[in-house]
């Protein structure tokens, strides 16, 4: 295969190896993803993006995760494809249809609408969705929210008291999560969250957009906030927007960091 180009970026720290495949089709099974990744031996990324073309939208996006899965959809990335392309959009995501505009230096995207019927999430059996009757150690009766993908909702005192690294993992392969979970742990201080995501397939990170999302849609509805909300990650700050039975409206960077060549066979 002949070298082809990709491009480097990220929204607030997250970042992405994104590939603009429209023209020529690239296969991308799980170990490629997962060595493009790869941080000492690859590219390396939290999330590998592919572009391609879309008979519903302006184009279609695939997202591989650090470890070669695919998941549903991912808002930081979506800011990023709409920052690379330079125009208003419609991505067409495994999770949806998701609409993002150029609005001065930031993008806003609107990610579709919340879901929270367990079936939706999805979980293993029929549970109330707003206070999951679950518990692991300090971290109790979670939101379950799915923004495009499932996220679990912690609303705590003191979120960076919180060993994320340790129990994240552990609530991301429950059985009650048969697609896993993206685990949210938050604390409220006034109009505005602090918010620490464990990304399913991906590990720590320091943001995730549509765990921002879910957050401020479970804070609202549980009543703590006012939209729109500040969410401050580690990796910088979005504004979620979000009125019931709406679209959630985030808001947010994305930055270029650089392009770059390579040819995929060497990725296995």
């Amino acid at each position: 295969m002949a070298k082809s180009e990709f491009h480097k970026m990220h929204g607030l720290g997250n970042d992405f190896v994104i590939i603009d495949a429209r023209a020529c089709p690239l296969d991308m099974p799980r170990a490629r993803a997962r060595a493009i990744a790869d941080r000492k031996h690859g590219i390396g990324c939290d999330q590998l993006i592919l572009l391609h073309n879309s008979k519903v939208a302006d184009v279609a996006m695939r997202i591989f995760n650090a470890d070669g899965s695919e998941v549903e959809a991912c808002g930081n990335a979506s800011r990023c494809v709409v920052a690379l392309l330079k125009q208003d959009l419609q991505i067409e995501t495994q999770g949806g249809i998701i609409s993002g505009r150029l609005s001065g230096n930031d993008v806003t995207v609107a990610m579709g609408e919340a879901k929270f019927d367990w079936q939706d999430i999805p979980l293993a059996f029929a549970m109330d969705s707003a206070s999951l009757p679950l518990a692991w150690e300090e971290l109790a009766n979670p939101m379950a929210v799915n923004m495009g993908n499932p996220h679990a909702v912690f609303l705590v005192k003191d979120a960076d008291a919180v060993d994320l690294a340790r129990l994240g993992p552990i609530i991301e392969h429950d059985a009650a999560f048969p697609e896993r979970v993206n685990v949210n742990v938050a604390s409220v201080d006034g109009n505005e969250i602090r918010l620490n995501v464990w990304e399913r397939g991906a590990g720590l990170t320091g943001a995730c957009g549509t765990g921002a999302c879910a957050t401020a849609v479970a804070a609202i509805r549980r009543g703590k906030v006012q939209s729109p909300v500040i969410v401050h990650q580690t990796g910088g700050s979005l504004t979620i927007a979000w009125t019931p039975g709406q679209a959630v409206i985030m808001t947010g960077s994305a930055t270029y960091v650089f392009t770059g060549q390579a040819d995929w066979d060497d990725f296995g």
